[in-house]
């Protein structure tokens, strides 16, 4: 990953100044993969490629007259021999040495390091991510496999024992073990195609259950590249299964399969809730882990160093168009400081270059499809009527902006506290500012929502530690000029959040995820003394 004379190690709060080398080599792979465009790509069922009667094309949101490639419209049929081949495997599977799973998901996190450029490439084409953004994607996934294997390793496979009964005459021992539960479903969204791929599958894999991923219709590419590095690392057939397809044809079948024994979904608030009905449907309670979305703010004290703050807030709100479910969304600022801060965002976010997220002087490339794109000028045609745009509130259709999605980085202000985009979350380039009395008036807002994932705060140590005792959200940042609500890292920040942004309370890359993926078994061993 790094120059020679320049230790390097690429995460969300490095990429911002990288080795040249990096530069170097993604253009080259940029390169390779433009000459290579509009390959039909395959299913991958027990270990054999699968094509399907009906197809789809992937094109660039940067220039959609540009195929990626044709993939497979997967049908409830092959959801369901995807499902039949993990359910065969899984006995092997679950009866591997964990020490034995963890080497091969440890291969695989090696094979994402040697084709990270390549891989990098493929992200920036078909979700639209700058290029350090795009590299930072699949730098995380191969962490997160690696993070998995590490607390499988620490916690020595989750074998523990327990208390022994004082009974007379005999000898009772007992050992608490964990283990997996079955088929398990990962459903990923385009936005971090790699790693929300990529870091449930690790966590589903090492822990012994049996796999079927499934990522969204925007983005199968990156995901085949991560079934590629399992396949080429030795993980057996039928061990992972990679379908592609419409979430509400291939996915329903996924999901109303009896043979399904646990969930990772990630995506918006609605479509996870669905979801979490449809699957209680079963005939018993099954695992189910959501991550659905966040209205993130970020917090200004009249302490706060202003330009560690915009910084902060810039690239949280703009990174990735918006489309974070991290992103800061909403910035409170205590009045003493508002007219100060306010400019300088203003500037910054009007320095910002907006174009083909694979050149390297680009920070914000377009929004992932035609639905985006639309949602991004109702929301502007709303906020034109009732607050003032600072900066931004236009789609950009001119000269090489002409045949993508693109949109200006928008800043608005004046919108009344009751509106509801205050609480919506938008998923594009919007992000709404207010002035507030104080902090408490900021954390009443800040807490008013029915999300609680990220939240960011910028002021004295005092007031951090106030701010973490008070904020409902489940990753939390002081003074951190990297990002104000965004750039978490497996074991460094693990993943997650409070109310309707989680359900399970435990965040990924964490201390807390594996055993989500494993049911506990009592084994209570007694002979006489």
């Amino acid at each position: 990953m790094a120059a020679e004379s320049t230790p390097f190690k690429l995460t969300y709060g490095t990429m911002f100044n990288p080795p040249e080398e990096l530069h170097t080599r993604f253009g080259s792979a940029v390169e390779q993969l433009k000459a290579n465009l509009g390959q039909e790509i395959a299913m991958i069922i027990d270990g054999k490629e699968r094509l399907a009667s009906e197809k789809f094309e992937n094109r660039s949101p940067a220039d959609t007259q540009v195929v990626l490639g044709v993939f497979q419209k997967g049908s409830a049929q092959d959801a369901q021999d995807a499902i039949q081949a993990a359910r065969k495997a899984f006995p092997m599977w679950s009866h591997t040495s964990w020490q034995d799973r963890v080497a091969l998901v440890r291969r695989a996190a090696d094979l994402m390091d040697e084709r990270i450029y390549a891989m990098g490439a493929v992200v920036a084409m078909e979700v639209g991510k700058n290029r350090m953004e795009a590299l930072g994607d699949v730098a995380e996934t191969a962490d997160l496999f690696r993070y998995a294997c590490d607390q499988m390793e620490a916690n020595q496979g989750y074998v523990a024992e327990m208390g022994r009964d004082p009974l007379s005459g005999y000898q009772s021992t007992n050992q608490s073990v964990l283990r997996p539960y079955g088929v398990w479903l990962v459903i990923s969204p385009f936005n971090f195609p790699s790693a929300l791929t990529g870091g449930p599958s690790a966590a589903a894999l090492v822990t012994g259950n049996t796999l079927v991923m499934k990522p969204a219709s925007d983005t199968p590419w990156t995901a085949r590249l991560i079934a590629e590095c399992l396949r080429d690392a030795g993980v057996p057939d039928g061990v992972f299964n990679y379908v592609t397809g419409p979430g509400s044809t291939l996915g329903q079948a996924l999901i109303d399969s009896p043979d399904l024994a646990g969930v990772t979904f990630t995506g918006s608030f609605d479509v996870g809730m669905r979801i979490y009905r449809d699957f209680a449907n079963g005939r018993w309670v099954r695992p189910l882990i959501l991550e659905l979305g966040g209205k993130n703010p970020a917090i200004v004290s009249r302490h706060a160093d202003l330009d560690t703050a915009a910084t902060g807030i810039l690239r949280s709100a703009f990174g990735l168009q918006g489309q974070k479910c991290s992103a800061c969304s909403r910035v409170y600022v205590e009045e003493a400081v508002y007219d100060q801060l306010v400019p300088r965002l203003v500037e910054m976010t009007k320095n910002l270059v907006i174009g083909d997220p694979t050149d390297r002087s680009v920070y914000l490339g377009p929004v992932v499809n035609r639905n985006s794109y639309h949602d991004y000028q109702q929301f502007c045609e709303d906020l034109s009527q009732n607050g003032r745009f600072l900066t931004g509130g236009k789609v950009l259709t001119e000269g090489d902006y002409a045949r993508g999605y693109f949109c200006a980085p928008t800043l608005v202000a004046g919108l009344p506290q009751e509106h509801p985009l205050w609480k919506r979350e938008m998923f594009v380039p919007i992000t709404t500012l207010a002035a507030v009395k104080d902090l408490d008036e900021a954390m009443r807002y800040a807490n008013d929502v029915d999300y609680g994932l990220t939240a960011g705060f910028y002021g004295s140590p005092e007031e951090a530690e106030w701010f973490f005792d008070k904020i409902e959200a489940g990753v939390t940042y002081a003074n951190r000029p990297q990002g104000a609500t965004t750039g978490a890292w497996p074991g460094f920040q693990p993943f997650g959040g409070w109310k309707g942004s989680g359900a399970t309370g435990k965040n990924a890359g964490g201390l807390y995820y594996l055993p989500l993926y494993m049911r506990e078994q009592i084994r209570t061993r007694v002979q006489r003394a």
